[in-house]
């Protein structure tokens, strides 16, 4: 195919331009900055998700420690309880000695106990501290990657948008274009970066931005209008005299 309607080839720098524009716009949306902040939350709520489930874990390993320590508690103070009953019905005196002595091992046991239990309740009201922390993060993460997926899905809803319109501009701009023409251009987009026609202001090629020599140029000139002409340097398509 070498030649194509001169309104072809100026109408194919407009179909090009749109295509353009979609690029652009699927550039944009593919690497919308809203997408690296969502990916640094997800990230995010992640390691706090999992604080938060190992922060329960340990909540729950220290709580059922603190249930045997009571139980060990109730459990002498129990026994002291009933001994002390005993001592109380009376008995031989060697009997009330004995219990006595009892009596007083119970109570340094249960001292040391409480000691035990004390020191467990002081170590799961720091756990259940560090548990709401953690909980309170993850929902403040949660939220924001939240915010910023809202606020992504509203910014990719208007590239969307625009991305329709230039469609249905492209198409109306596409529409009645000589076919060779248009199927030499597509296959130069597909191998050229997605530019497959470019104008030609003086002796530069607007693809490539080089310059045509001397002989490119005598050639370009001689050519008839309608000629379809490839710049010597990029290979794409050259549409001489378009309008700025």
């Amino acid at each position: 195919m070498t030649t194509a309607p001169v309104a072809d080839q100026h109408r194919l720098l407009e179909v090009q331009a749109l295509d353009t524009r979609l690029q652009q716009l699927d550039h944009a949306r593919r690497t919308h900055p809203t997408r690296a902040r969502i990916a640094e939350l997800e990230q995010q709520v992640g390691e706090a998700a999992e604080a938060l489930a190992a922060g329960r874990t340990t909540v729950g390993d220290v709580r059922r420690e603190l249930a045997k320590a009571e139980a060990d508690v109730e459990q002498v103070r129990t026994r002291a309880e009933r001994d002390q009953a005993r001592m109380q019905a009376g008995g031989s005196m060697k009997d009330v000695q004995a219990l006595s002595a009892e009596l007083d091992a119970l109570a340094k046991r249960t001292e040391a106990l409480e000691e035990i239990e004390l020191e467990v309740m002081e170590r799961l009201e720091a756990e259940e501290a560090t548990l709401a922390e953690r909980g309170a993060t993850h929902e403040r993460l949660a939220a924001e990657l939240a915010s910023a997926q809202r606020e992504l899905d509203a910014a990719i809803a208007v590239l969307d948008d625009e991305a329709q319109q230039v469609t249905a501009q492209r198409a109306q701009k596409a529409d009645g274009l000589d076919s060779g023409l248009v199927a030499l251009y597509d296959r130069l987009r597909g191998q050229l970066g997605g530019l497959g026609v470019a104008a030609l202001r003086g002796r530069t090629c607007e693809g490539c931005r080089l310059e045509l020599n001397p002989s490119d140029v005598a050639r370009i000139t001689a050519a008839p209008d309608d000629q379809v002409l490839r710049c010597e340097e990029c290979g794409r398509i050259l549409v001489r005299g378009a309008a700025r």
